[in-house]
């Protein structure tokens, strides 16, 4: 079962980078959030006008889709796959219903 909380996650992510409109998805992160990233040069981002940044100057070139989820507590480790090919975890720490961490990693 995927948690409603990373369910709403997603389908925020997945309009605001085909439409270019970032701010329903950047709301789901709380204002002193924490992005980070594994296998790329990027950041860590903390804040969101940080995480915006990011997004805005090096955007994703794929979206995904949760294909599980597992909680415990405040965190979940999502398995998902690109729409374009190949899998991954992540991992979403969570404060109320919001992002308060997140880190991705790239092989």
């Amino acid at each position: 079962m995927i948690p409603d909380r990373v369910r709403a996650h997603e389908e925020a992510f997945k309009p605001a980078f085909r439409s270019g409109d970032r701010g329903p998805f950047l709301a789901t992160f709380a204002d002193d959030a924490v992005m980070r990233f594994e296998g790329v040069p990027v950041g860590p981002c903390v804040g969101r006008p940080a995480i915006a940044a990011a997004y805005v100057t090096r955007p994703p070139t794929d979206t995904m889709a949760v294909r599980h989820a597992e909680s415990v507590g405040d965190t979940d480790g999502v398995r998902f796959s690109w729409d374009a090919g190949g899998a991954g975890v992540l991992t979403v720490r969570w404060r109320d219903d919001r992002v308060a961490e997140l880190m991705i990693p790239f092989d």
